[in-house]
């Protein structure tokens, strides 16, 4: 059985759904060595040693380089190659059927459900063409019930038609020497202790509702700083003007994007994590956070609560007021901030890439024997 992965998601930043590519294709090796293949439209940097499958992109300029997934399945190459099973990480739509038995992972529906929030070409290619890649799979793996349900309910998928496969943590994430967080620290310039938020900065992520939050904890008495990480993305402007508004400008620190080497050790640092997001497919920071010892604090929709449970705090997205209750409970109890920690060192443990690889297999075999 020859599998070929879509890698071209690899060519971005590393956020969520290349850590996800980049994990389930180290992982995979392990156990298909010779017979996985990485398609792509350039040399990939992480696995140069791998078969590589490199089909030229003229659209290499366009967004998400849509066009060259759309039309991929009429590549030559793939057929070259003898692959019997082609899987698409990432749920751009393509134009055309695959020769091969193909499977792609859906990672959630925003760009369906909150066309408002997107690029308007992106909720076009979106609205009108995964629908009907979805249909030409033969078989769909979604990245929680949350997403599966999403695409039963909106997209009228039938259920059977979807495999649910957790995401993994990787091993990095874990607590770390405090060498190395003071190192971290130092990078960084942050001097006092911390509240985190670690994502991009779109209307999604609700960083205006963590700021209110913030800003009723300092109106408390209590110091801590607030470090938001991650990519200016799509309506970001209103963030600074909220924090201009407060008055919050030697409060509020922007790293900007934190590369994958540096996260372990911020996480480690924070004193509380939050992400009070709206809508998550997955909600990988909550996770890394849990398995660095960091408590969490993050929203009650969506697929968090899935990967959460009860190692951490939830709340309503929208509100404020609770928010910043339980932002003030958790970094002034002691007791408290310990038990977030140790139920959310044990959650962690129960998401591994290992794991989440080998039920890819499962599917690769089930899709492979049809």
């Amino acid at each position: 059985m020859r599998v070929g992965i879509i890698s071209a998601t690899l060519n971005e930043s590393f956020t969520g759904v290349p850590k996800y590519t980049y994990n389930l294709i180290r992982e995979l090796y392990k156990f298909l060595d010779k017979d996985l293949y990485l398609i792509n439209y350039k040399q990939n940097q992480f696995f140069k040693d791998l078969n590589q499958v490199i089909i030229e992109n003229p659209f290499h300029n366009f967004s998400l380089s849509y066009i060259w997934y759309s039309y991929l399945p009429l590549s030559s190459s793939l057929e070259k190659h003898d692959l019997d099973i082609i899987h698409n990480p990432y749920q751009v739509p393509t134009l055309f059927k695959f020769k091969q038995k193909y499977v792609i992972t859906v990672h959630d529906l925003i760009q369906i459900l909150f066309p408002k929030e997107v690029k308007p070409l992106v909720y076009l290619v979106q609205k009108i063409m995964l629908p009907k890649t979805l249909r030409m799979a033969d078989k769909i793996i979604s990245v929680s019930y949350h997403t599966k349900r999403d695409l039963i309910k909106y997209l009228k998928i039938p259920e059977d038609k979807i495999e649910v496969i957790y995401h993994g943590v990787d091993e990095d994430y874990k607590p770390l020497p405090e060498k190395e967080v003071e190192m971290i620290k130092k990078k960084y310039n942050i001097t006092t202790p911390f509240i985190l938020y670690v994502g991009s900065l779109k209307p999604l992520k609700n960083i205006p509702t963590l700021i209110k939050a913030y800003y009723k904890l300092r109106k408390q008495g209590l110091e801590y700083k607030l470090v938001i990480t991650g990519k200016k993305r799509w309506k970001y402007r209103e963030i600074f003007k909220l924090i201009n508004k407060l008055n919050l400008q030697k409060d509020v620190i922007f790293t900007g994007y934190v590369p994958r080497e540096d996260l372990p050790a911020l996480y480690n640092a924070a004193d509380l994590f939050v992400s009070p997001s709206l809508y998550e497919g997955f909600g990988l920071p909550p996770l890394e956070a849990m398995a660095c010892g960091t408590p969490v604090i993050t929203s009650n929709t969506s697929s968090l609560p899935e990967v959460v449970g009860d190692a951490g705090i939830m709340v309503d997205p929208y509100d404020v007021d609770g928010l910043a209750k339980a932002m003030y409970e958790v970094l002034t109890n002691d007791g408290l901030r310990e038990e977030l920690r140790k139920r959310g060192l044990e959650r962690a443990k129960l998401f591994n890439w290992k794991k989440c690889a080998e039920e890819h297999l499962r599917v690769y075999e089930e899709v492979y024997n049809i």
